[in-house]
């Protein structure tokens, strides 16, 4: 009786969802205001993220006007100034826009001990004392200079070669080839099927030091690669993506690369975990393939109730999201991998 009167409810109910989901983007589309509206009243799909790029911004800002200081501020302004020092031509004096807060995020973060365990602090340290030994005379420079180097002073700096602008060498180079690139990117196609072998940690971390020389804006690398290879890990997490069906079984080895908004002060940068997170998961999965791994791509998909499952799973913090899974593990020589054949270089491809 009960099911039978509420029959005419949902009926009614999926009736509005349709016309939610099929019927009413189509009259609201080329309105911004109905289309926010859209999203404020109905569809909650960007909710998760609104809120992660809000608790980003807020621990930026916190983090930046605090004693503590923010660490992807001090990234981010070292490598301002680093674009400076290698302009053509240099400016005199350039930077002062953003130079005491430089300054002062460097002094509350820059650690003399902490140089053999994170390379950074020696940049930062390179950086700063080669713009103040060129920049141009400027009362408001040379007070901030000042400052800088009485700080340092204290911390009896001497070190070998500087992290600072350079030439690229010709000596230096890879003697990989254009043909050779190309063969490799053919080689990597995603694989399903993994050998029970075990993966020494050691080829993991050279696949994601090659990954942390990706380009990211500003050298802030807001990504992080959170691995699991313990079995029941593995298994707690490799069905969370979806798109593992009939072959998440196989998968030793699950990375998931996680992305983190307090990187940034505003909206405007909120997709650049994405574009950076994407960049560093090519060269990584590029890497494996030298090490004789193969690699599997997994989409993470938007979906509430599993942005909540691995949340809890990886303790993430409100401001950090999965952005995708990456299976890995030595590739099963009986198993095959699909063609995938791609698009033909006219139809992406573009000039002028």
């Amino acid at each position: 009786m009960k099911n039978r009167m509420l029959a005419p409810l949902k009926k009614v109910y999926l009736s509005l969802v349709k016309y939610n989901e099929e019927k009413l983007p189509f009259l609201i589309y080329k309105s911004r205001t109905l289309v926010s509206l859209y999203y404020f009243l109905l569809n909650k799909s960007f909710r998760r993220e609104i809120y992660a790029v809000m608790s980003g911004k807020v621990k930026h800002l916190k983090d930046a006007q605090t004693n503590k200081g923010n660490y992807f501020l001090l990234v981010r302004n070292t490598h301002r100034l680093e674009k400076g020092l290698l302009m053509r031509p240099r400016k005199p004096v350039f930077g002062k826009a953003y130079l005491e807060e430089t300054v002062r995020n460097f002094q509350a973060i820059w650690n003399r001990d902490e140089m053999d365990r994170n390379p950074q602090m020696k940049w930062f340290y390179d950086v700063l004392t080669e713009y103040f030994e060129n920049v141009g005379s400027d009362e408001y420079v040379d007070t901030l200079k000042l400052s800088f180097f009485e700080f340092v002073r204290r911390s009896d700096c001497t070190f070998g070669d500087k992290s600072v602008p350079y030439h690229r060498n010709i000596a230096n180079f890879s003697n990989i080839e254009y043909g050779e690139f190309y063969k490799l990117t053919k080689q990597r196609r995603s694989v399903r099927w993994f050998l029970d072998k075990k993966v020494p940690r050691e080829l993991i971390d050279k696949a994601v030091l090659a990954a942390l020389q990706s380009p990211s804006a500003c050298n802030r690398q807001p990504f992080e690669f959170r691995i699991f290879d313990e079995e029941s890990l593995v298994k707690e997490i490799v069905d969370l993506p979806m798109g593992t069906t009939g072959y998440g079984h196989s998968i030793p080895i699950i990375a998931v690369l996680v992305g983190n908004l307090d990187a940034y002060y505003s909206e405007r940068d909120r997709h650049v975990i994405y574009i950076d997170a994407a960049l560093a998961a090519m060269s990584f999965m590029f890497a494996l393939e030298t090490l004789n791994l193969g690699s599997c791509a997994i989409n993470w998909p938007d979906i509430e109730h599993r942005e909540r499952k691995m949340q809890k799973k990886l303790r993430l913090n409100s401001h950090q999201r999965p952005i995708m899974c990456i299976g890995l593990g030595y590739p099963d020589p009986e198993g095959m991998v699909a063609f995938s054949e791609k698009r033909d270089i006219n139809i992406v491809r573009s000039y002028n």
